[in-house]
């Protein structure tokens, strides 16, 4: 194993706009390899895309807030969307611009001579949707599941009203940023005079092998306990919605999405031990505290010669595990973000205001029941993760993903039915 050599955020910031150069800049044969790993996704299917869609390199996620009252405005938007997103990830013949001088262009043109990047487009419905300050905008009410309500607010949130909740939600990923942001903002188009625009955040991470667990801002391998998106039982068993939900539900998912403010700068400060401490894994190579291999079980019974934890059992591998959260397991598809800077009160003495990188986990799950699955996880994390002195949660949204829709359907056509 090659040694560690943490990286400079200036130098990380240099290669990670290296990587973003356009296809032209690289030799032929590096086009071909990108090629090879960037499939076209389909849109028709009996689950969305975009769930256990091999994660992609950039995501653009958007709240709506419906401003019609009418149902069959919602279900022509619903309509629309289907539509252009069956389009768009099928062909990138969908960027092209069809002219006429005496109209606005079909298309920004932002993505034209781009392919669809591995394009796909997931929709959910909030809490929200079915009802509104105790009114039944849609006629829907009675078809919202128990489980579809907005989440507790955990210890330690600052959540701020413009970075949460939404009646409608889209999030679009693929290995293009451009190709995501011309994604959104054709849906948005179409939403015009139906529905207005509540809150976004884009997100990113590191084009790494497809066998190779993401590495966050803080460096650390996220995601190596999760649910694989290749398992058909496991995905059964934790990420799906079955019987136990309603029908126009069934065979898809519940989406919880937080962003969540790292104050990175101050983590680059502390000791490794300290870091890995925290984490509860080895920065290097992701393995459990201890041992040698990121999959290496985590033996949170270990104790050194003292009788002390070797895992600290504050530590944020340590609350999250399936074993201390009665199985309870999600399917982390999580992004970085990076807004620029901030001005922001310290969390720590002396608790002054400083301009800081407003940087941070696009932090998003999935599971067949958010109750059962984020909530029983997050809510003792809340309280005592070693994590949260460096973490600040400052958005928050509950979204019903349906089932993904035959052709000739629309996202979401069983809700009205």
């Amino acid at each position: 194993m090659s040694t560690f050599k943490p990286q400079g955020r200036r130098s990380f910031l240099k290669s990670a706009a290296i990587s973003a150069i356009a296809l032209p800049f690289t030799s032929n044969a590096q086009a071909a390899d990108c090629k090879a790993k960037r499939p076209t996704e389909l849109f028709w299917g009996k689950h969305q895309s975009g769930i256990t869609t091999p994660q992609q390199t950039n995501t653009y996620f958007i709240a709506f807030d419906m401003v019609s009252k009418n149902r069959e405005d919602l279900i022509e938007l619903l309509k629309r969307w289907t539509q252009a997103s069956a389009q768009m990830m099928g062909s990138s013949e969908q960027f092209d611009l069809k002219t006429n001088p005496d109209l606005p262009p079909t298309s920004p043109g932002e993505a034209v001579g781009l392919s669809s990047a591995g394009l796909t487009l997931t929709f959910g419905f909030g809490p929200a949707l079915f009802e509104k300050d105790g009114i039944d905008r849609f006629g829907i009410s009675a078809q919202r599941p128990e489980a579809l309500k907005d989440l507790p607010r955990f210890a330690g949130d600052q959540l701020l009203p413009e970075k949460c909740g939404g009646d409608l939600s889209v999030q679009a990923c693929a290995y293009d940023p451009q190709v995501v942001e011309y994604a959104v903002r054709r849906l948005a188009k179409l939403a015009n005079g139906i529905a207005v625009m509540r809150w976004a955040q884009m997100g990113f991470s590191g084009d790494f092998a497809p066998n190779q667990t993401p590495r966050n801002q803080m460096g650390f391998k996220d995601g190596t306990i999760n649910v694989s998106g290749k398992d058909p039982k496991a995905l059964d068993q934790f990420i799906w919605v079955g019987n136990e939900g309603p029908k126009w539900l069934q065979n898809g998912s519940y989406m919880v999405i937080r962003p969540i403010r790292i104050s990175v700068e101050h983590w680059d400060e502390m000791k490794l031990s300290f870091q890995e401490e925290t984490v509860g894994r080895h920065k290097a190579s992701g393995a459990p505290i201890g041992k040698k291999k990121e999959f290496d079980p985590l033996g949170l019974d270990r104790e050194d010669k003292d009788g002390n934890p070797i895992i600290n059992e504050n530590s944020h591998v340590a609350l999250s595990a399936p074993e201390n959260n009665g199985g309870a397991q999600i399917l982390r598809r999580a992004f970085s973000y990076d807004n620029g800077i901030v001005k922001v009160a310290e969390r720590w003495p002396p608790w002054r205001q400083v301009t800081t990188f407003d940087a941070g986990l696009l932090f998003q799950c999935y599971q067949k029941d958010p109750t059962l699955g984020f909530t029983r996880i997050f809510a003792k994390m809340a309280q005592i993760d070693m994590l949260n002195q460096f973490t600040t949660h400052v958005g928050s949204g509950l979204f019903a993903c349906p089932p993904g829709a035959k052709e000739g359907e629309f996202i979401g056509q069983g809700l009205f039915i």
